[in-house]
This record gives structure tokens, C-alpha cells and sequence, in this order.
């Protein structure tokens, strides 16, 4: 396993992490023997990096993660937390809190779930537009400082958003959707977390399945699979995307892999400060992202998958409209 640094104040992680929300939450069912041991191979195999989110599965995710590291070397993980999603019984969104009262609040029980005295990575999940990005951060630090948190992390966050929170104190990571589907990081925010010395955590990276090489137009989404409401999941949308899915799988049959080795590759290979996330929920699955490592992209093969999947090549916006108002990195 290779390793990377986030930024020039995080932690040296493994240079691919695992995505845990899918055991728990929004993708439909998951079984939770099968997560665990997907959990226990991701270690094994040297990943260290395990990102998950209070509000996955309202706990439920937390819980999965004690559950899998009871055993083991808590050192072994580099665990990252997003916080701030407010949920009902239902399952139901109903926004965000980022007052410092609500950071000290929901890191308290993070602690519990997760049976550990400190969060390696914690970040709010979208900005608060009600509080100030520095309120939220300041509280954050005040743990950083009381030692039950060693970083701070952001998510979906814009540049102005950036550089007001470094001001307050060093970020770690900016974690955000980046993939061949979505690449909007690029303009802006990508090149503004590198002058501030500040990592980036690519979610998405597979674009929920899309990239995956295994998606087919007639698969059926249960309720709870909120692709089932995604725009680029959607009808000619759906159609566009998978015709860019098969122009990609031309250029991995030539390299001797798969379609969803070749898109982790190309996020790994647009610079040795991003560190791909992937959200395996079977082991299968892990192991077929693992051997994304051993794909090496040549320059030749940089600039065939820019042809086959241009930079605005992807139908659909990323999230459905009410749920895209939300990010602050889209502003």
C-alpha cells in the first residue's frame, strides 16, 4: 500500500480510503457481516483511511466501524468523521447545525460510538449557512486542543469558505466529489487548496456506481437508493453516461483493467495530494479498487480517457436540485 500526506499538516494516510456510508446508509440494504469483513480486508491489505459520518444510518455507521476495529490497533485507522446532518426517525433531512454548542454536542457522541478517545480527521458535512464558517471551525480547534480531535477537515466547501476557515486554523482536507464525471474542483477550489497547503479527500469517484463498469440501464433501485432520484441516473441522462462508460472501458481493456481501476486511477494521478475514496461495501469490491494501485497512466493514456470522457462530458448534475442548493462548493 502507498501513503500520502493530506496537506502539509494532516496525517500520512493510505494513498486510497475506504467510504463507509453505503454499509449504513442511502444505497440501499447492505449486510453487515459482509461490511465488517470488508472493513477487516481494507486494514488488512494496509488501508488506513475509514470515512464515515454520524448522521450515516443516524449512528448506525459509527457503530459498524467500533464493531470492526474492537480487536485491533486503534493506530492502525485513521478515522474521518462528518458531522452536522440533521435527521429524523424517518430517515429524513431537516439541514444543518454548525454552532460550536452542536460541534461539542455531536462530537461527544461520535466518541461513544466509535469506543475511541479521539477523532483523527472531524469535519462539518456542508457549511451552516446560519453560523460562520470560523464559529464552526473555532469550536473544532478547541478540541483539536483538549486532544479528542487531531485534525480538522472540511467538505464541499467553496474558496472563500477555504481560506476564511485556514485562517483560524490549519485544515487538513477538503473532502469533495471528484471523478471524470465531476470535475468542477478544477477552476477554483482545486488550485486554492494547494496554495493553501490543504489535501483533498475525492469522494465519488466512481460516481456512485456509474464508473463502476458493472451499472446496466435496467437495474432497479430500491426506496432507500438515492440514485433513484439523481439526475445522472435518470433516463437519457443514464444513457449518455453509460456511452462515456463504454469509451472508457476501451481504453481499460487495453491497459488490462477494469473500467473502475481506470477511474480511481485518474483521480490518484492528478497529483500526489489527493487520496481517492471508494465505497466498497463487499469485498469483491475492494479488491477490484485495490488493483487500481498497480494501474500505472501514462501520458498517452491521460489524454485518450480526456478524449473519451471530456471534462463536461457527464449529463446531469451531480445531486438533484434540492440537495445541490446545499453546497457551498457549487456557489
Amino acid at each position: 500500500m502507498n501513503h500520502r500526506t493530506l496537506g502539509t499538516t494532516g496525517p500520512r494516510v493510505s494513498s486510497l480510503g475506504l467510504g463507509l456510508m453505503g454499509m449504513s446508509d442511502l444505497y440501499g440494504p447492505a449486510d453487515e457481516s459482509e461490511s465488517i469483513a470488508t472493513i477487516h480486508a481494507a486494514l488488512d491489505a494496509g488501508l488506513t483511511l475509514l470515512d464515515t459520518g454520524d448522521f450515516y444510518g443516524m449512528g448506525h455507521n459509527e457503530l459498524l466501524l467500533r464493531d470492526a476495529l474492537r480487536g485491533r490497533n486503534r493506530d492502525s485507522a485513521v478515522i474521518s468523521v462528518k458531522f452536522g446532518a440533521l435527521r429524523d426517525a424517518d430517515g429524513g433531512w431537516s439541514g444543518y447545525d454548525g454552532r460550536p454548542e452542536a460541534v461539542k454536542n455531536f462530537l461527544a457522541y461520535s466518541l461513544r460510538r466509535l469506543g475511541t478517545d479521539h477523532i483523527d480527521i472531524y469535519r462539518p458535512s456542508r457549511l451552516d449557512p446560519n453560523v460562520p464558517i470560523e464559529e464552526t471551525v473555532g469550536a473544532i480547534a478547541e478540541m483539536v486542543q483538549a486532544g479528542h480531535v487531531r485534525h480538522i477537515g472540511l467538505s464541499e466547501v467553496g474558496v472563500e469558505t477555504l481560506r476564511r476557515a485556514q485562517a483560524v486554523h490549519p485544515i487538513a482536507d477538503l473532502q469533495i466529489e471528484y471523478s471524470l464525471l465531476s470535475r468542477g474542483i478544477e477552476e477554483t477550489i482545486l488550485p486554492t487548496a494547494r496554495e493553501l497547503g490543504i489535501g483533498i479527500t475525492a469522494y465519488g469517484v466512481l460516481s456512485r456506481g456509474l464508473l463502476s463498469g458493472h451499472w446496466t440501464r435496467d437495474r432497479e433501485l430500491g426506496a432507500q437508493d438515492f440514485r433513484g432520484i439523481s439526475p445522472r441516473f435518470q433516463g437519457e441522462n443514464l444513457d449518455r453516461n453509460l456511452t462515456l462508460v463504454e469509451a472508457l472501458r476501451k481504453i481499460a481493456a487495453d491497459k488490462g483493467a477494469g473500467v473502475a481501476q481506470i477511474a480511481i486511477a485518474w483521480v490518484a494521478a492528478q497529483g500526489s495530494d489527493i487520496v481517492p475514496l471508494v465505497g466498497a461495501r463487499r469485498r469483491e469490491r475492494l479488491v477490484e479498487a485495490l488493483g487500481a494501485q498497480a494501474v500505472t497512466l501514462t501520458t498517452d493514456d491521460l489524454a485518450a480517457i480526456e478524449q473519451a470522457v471530456p471534462a463536461d462530458a457527464a449529463a446531469g448534475t451531480r445531486y438533484a436540485a434540492p440537495l445541490m442548493d446545499h453546497l457551498d462548493s457549487e456557489r
